[in-house]
């Protein structure tokens, strides 16, 4: 059960860098305009020697920002839980700690999900019939990698309840 818990905090503190650094950083698109490498982030364009911040408030960007801001929330909620599971495991009855912290990394996941979806969809569909020379960089390839980690997380908490669940259920029978 504790190796449960330690993989998802493994994974759950790994993957809040990384969504730190995703979220925090400029290069989510790198795209080539007037024969100058150009890149964007969230909350930043920038072309060769300076950077510029976002004036005009676009949808998609303002979705993305708030949904990655969120799964950032959650997953750190998730991972205090998750640390307050080691230390007194089994102080409250009617509230299991590691069922808590396994359900906000599942939320933190849905929401970064959602986040990296919304910017896909309109990213591939605006510079996709735009622009024929852009890619999308390291930025938003570090936002996929934590999808992944905050679900495993997830799954991780998942196991250490039921291990912890499984033999409180037998016997009471």
């Amino acid at each position: 059960m504790y190796s449960f818990m330690g993989g998802g905090l493994f994974c759950a503190g790994v993957g809040n860098i990384l969504l730190i650094v995703s979220t925090a950083t400029d290069y989510w698109i790198q795209y080539r305009h007037s024969n100058n490498y150009m890149h964007q982030g969230l909350w930043r364009y920038c072309m060769p020697g300076k950077c510029f911040t976002h004036n005009e408030s676009i949808a998609h960007m303002d979705a993305t920002r708030a949904l990655m801001i969120l799964s950032l929330l959650a997953c750190f909620m998730g991972i205090i839980i998750g640390i307050m599971a080691f230390i007194h495991y089994s102080s409250f009855d009617r509230f299991d700690k590691t069922f808590a912290a396994g359900i906000l990394f599942f939320i933190s996941c849905f929401f970064v999900l959602l986040a990296m979806a919304v910017y896909t969809g309109v990213t591939i569909n605006y510079y996709g019939k735009r622009y024929g020379n852009w890619r999308f960089s390291w930025s938003y390839i570090i936002g996929w990698v934590s999808v992944v980690l905050t679900f495993f997380s997830g799954i991780f908490y998942m196991c250490a309840y039921r291990m912890h669940e499984c033999p409180r259920n037998s016997n009471s029978h």
